[in-house]
This record gives structure tokens, C-alpha cells and sequence, in this order.
């Protein structure tokens, strides 16, 4: 008997991935309890499992000498030998239990101590089973996962990870961000204990999840060379990420778009068709902002940097594409940048164009030529697209035609002051 127990615990041991030392241990503890109880002993009791034979040998901790005066507890201990005839026999009766709780409590402990660490991953799984509240993953042998979607307006405590547009079935596989681990050794506050579900909590609403599907499928990323700034996302509908590149002379949201746009397919299929928009980060939030509304055209962007409110101009026919269904291309913009914005069409201010004009040049006095972009404007209201010369607000092309119109302006200043000199000398000569 004692042999056969040995050989079932090392066997479950080599099964469960469980260090058989901790087993055995964890066993002794439990049985001690249960042969206290059983052979009705004045003091605790003290079970040892031999390592090699399998014996079991159960001891009296008798203690000696006298208490300690403040805590009352003693110190040394003399072991009395009341091993039972028939302890093979209460052992093999109150074992099964015993070790099913071991291994099933010490494999959560593993678990714990290997994915704590590991917040923030992406994982691959298959559905095992799918309830009105959750959904369990099979992450590798052993090791499962949950993906929670209850209802939080019923379960206020509880979270819901789920799209509203995916629907799962069993074995299908599955890309999901690890975003919990819970501790086995913690009981909630109601007193319902972790071990009654899994300890990996997994997402598939979370940002990072669009994050870790892109540094899969653009190397760039990876390698750090393209830097991803910013994620918003509205999980089953729409997502907008912020990308730049370290390097001057690779375009950032070309490299994660790829050729024909395979690389951003790949990850919109994995999110099971969510739209996910591509824009370049930029330094400047005029530029940011109108960027972050694409595909919408931004006429201009009038920014305060003490209210960091954002005041965007489009044309009346891009209004509603700005704006987007139910407000979710400004709401995801705003997310973004985090900024405020506030989305005018051109026709709406059109009554108030003095104190746009006004609000228009004192943005630009206070942003300056930081874009280094040619400061000329065609009578169509059409901004140069040329970089502006070293020391210039101007490209080379409207540079001259800059400093004719200003030599132009000086020779009729002149001219007009020297007519008005030669009037007032006849006037004076007729007096």
C-alpha cells in the first residue's frame, strides 16, 4: 500500500508538472490534521512520509518544559511514535481528496507564477466553452484562460472584454491580451474564492491587443524603428492609430499599411473586420489634429494652448465625413490626440469672417513657419506646397514675387508722398 502511494504520487506529480517534494509535504500537512482528529490526540500531531519506502510513521508533539510567559506557547517539542496498525488504510481513505485538492491548488500556484509576469502579452488559444458570461480558452495543456463578457449593468464588479460584433465557437482559434492573473491564495470580498475560475483573464477589447497584432505582422515595429504614439479604439467598430518613424526616409503609415495594404488586412481580419485607420504623428497639433480626422479634408486648425481646444475648418461637403456616424470619427480623433475638437463647416462661419481672419492670424503669428512650408497663397486660397528657403518664409519660386510686390509697395509709398508734397507747395504759392 505504502508502495502504491508513492508510485501514484509521483506519477500524478510528473502529470500535474508538479516538484514532487512540494507534494509530499503539502500531504503530510493535511494528514497530520486528519489523524489528530482521528486518534483523538491531546496535542498536534506530526506526520512523515518516507521518501523512499513510502512509510507512513504519525508523532506526538508533546511539549516540554514550560510556556512562555507572554505568549504562552512553547518552544520545544518531544516526538511520542503513535503510529496506528492501520494507518496504510486511513491514509488510502483520506488521500484521493486530499491530493486532488493539492495538485489542483498547486498548479493554480504555478500558473500564477508563471504568467504574472506576463501581463500585456498576446497569446493564442481555442475555445473549449462559451457561456452568457464567459468565454473559456485553452491556452496550452493545463493552463486555461478567461475571456469575461457578462453584463456589467447586472454585475457591476465584473468586466466585459467581448466585442459586441464576435461570436465564438468551440475550437476556433483565437489572438487574445493577457490583462489579469489572479492570486489562488486571495478570497473576494463576498468570500468567493479565485480557484472557482480560471486565473488567467484575457481581452479582446483592450488597445494593446491592435498594438500587439501590429509589431506581429510590421517588422518595423518590432525592430522599434516605427514607434506607434497612440492607439483610440471603439472595440468591434473602429480603431485610429498615431505612428512615426525614427528614420527620415521611410514613411511610417505606408510600412504598416505594406504592399496593397496586406499588412493592415492581416490585422483587421484577426479583429474580425474592425476598421482600423492609419495616421502619421506629428510635432505640431494643427497638423496632428488634421491628421487624426482623416479621411476627412481640414481646410485649417485653430488651436489654444491654454484650454487645449482645437477648432477645426472643413468644407461643407467633408462636414459629416469629419464629424463620422454618431460623432465616432471626431470622439476617436479627440481620444487620439487628446485634444479637444471642435468641427465648423466653412459656410457656418462664413457670416463671421473678420473674426475667423482674426483668430486665423494670430495662429499664425503664434505657431510661426514651423512646418517650413512656403507662406504663399494663391488667390484661390490654395497654400504653396514648397519648402520655404533657409532664413525665408518663402520657396524659391514666390521669394521674387514676395520682394517685387514689397519694392512695388515702397515705390508707390514714395510717389504717393511726393504728390502730396507738390499739392500742398501749389497751395501754398496761390495763398
Amino acid at each position: 500500500m505504502a508502495s502504491d502511494l508513492v508510485a501514484a504520487l509521483e506519477a500524478l506529480a510528473q502529470e500535474k508538472n508538479i516538484d514532487e517534494i512540494y507534494l509530499l509535504e503539502r500531504l503530510e500537512q493535511s494528514l497530520a490534521k486528519s489523524y489528530e482528529n482521528v486518534l483523538n490526540l491531546e496535542w498536534d500531531a506530526k506526520v512523515t512520509i518516507d521518501r523512499e519506502s513510502g512509510e507512513i510513521y504519525v508523532y506526538e508533539l508533546v511539549p516540554i518544559g514550560e510556556p512562555d510567559e507572554e505568549t504562552g506557547e512553547y518552544s520545544a517539542f518531544e516526538e511520542h511514535d503513535v503510529t496506528p496498525k492501520d494507518v496504510s488504510r486511513i491514509a488510502a481513505q483520506n488521500a484521493k481528496n486530499v491530493i486532488l485538492s493539492i495538485v489542483r491548488d498547486a498548479g493554480r500556484q504555478q500558473i500564477f507564477a508563471e504568467f504574472s509576469d506576463r501581463k500585456g502579452e498576446l497569446v493564442t488559444g481555442t475555445v473549449l466553452q462559451s457561456t452568457p458570461d464567459f468565454t473559456i480558452i485553452k491556452i496550452r495543456d493545463g493552463v486555461e484562460a478567461e475571456l469575461p463578457h457578462f453584463d456589467t449593468k447586472r454585475f457591476q464588479s465584473e468586466r466585459n472584454e467581448k466585442p459586441t460584433n464576435e461570436h465564438y465557437r468551440h475550437n476556433q482559434r483565437l489572438k487574445s491580451l493577457i490583462i489579469e492573473v489572479r492570486d489562488p491564495n486571495i478570497v473576494e470580498s463576498g468570500g468567493r474564492s479565485e480557484n472557482t475560475r480560471p486565473s488567467i483573464v484575457v481581452s479582446r477589447t483592450h488597445p494593446d491587443l491592435i498594438r500587439r497584432l501590429f509589431e506581429i505582422e510590421v517588422p518595423e515595429i518590432y525592430d522599434g524603428i516605427v514607434e506607434i504614439k497612440s492607439i483610440a479604439r471603439e472595440a468591434g467598430a473602429r480603431s485610429k492609430i498615431a505612428v512615426s518613424s525614427r528614420e527620415n526616409n521611410l514613411d511610417p503609415v505606408g510600412a504598416c499599411v505594406g504592399p496593397k495594404g496586406s499588412r493592415v488586412r492581416m490585422v483587421v481580419e484577426e479583429l474580425r473586420n474592425e476598421r482600423v485607420d492609419v495616421i502619421q504623428w506629428d510635432e505640431n497639433p494643427r497638423t496632428y489634429v488634421a491628421n487624426a480626422l482623416s479621411p476627412a479634408k481640414v481646410t485649417n486648425v485653430l488651436v489654444d494652448e491654454d484650454t487645449h481646444y482645437a477648432t477645426v475648418i472643413v468644407p461643407d461637403d467633408q462636414l459629416s465625413l469629419a464629424i463620422g456616424k454618431e460623432g465616432q470619427n471626431a470622439r476617436l480623433a479627440a481620444h487620439l490626440t487628446g485634444w479637444h475638437i471642435d468641427i465648423k463647416s466653412a459656410s457656418l462661419l462664413s457670416d463671421h469672417s473678420s473674426v475667423v481672419n482674426s483668430l486665423i492670424d494670430e495662429d499664425d503669428e503664434h505657431e510661426g513657419n514651423e512646418d517650413g512650408r512656403c507662406e504663399h497663397v494663391s488667390p484661390d486660397g490654395i497654400r504653396c506646397r514648397n519648402h520655404a528657403r533657409s532664413g525665408s518664409h518663402f520657396c524659391g519660386i514666390h521669394e521674387s514675387v514676395a520682394l517685387g510686390e514689397s519694392a512695388s509697395e515702397e515705390r508707390t509709398g514714395v510717389d504717393e508722398d511726393a504728390a502730396a508734397q507738390e499739392l500742398r507747395e501749389e497751395e501754398g504759392a496761390l495763398i
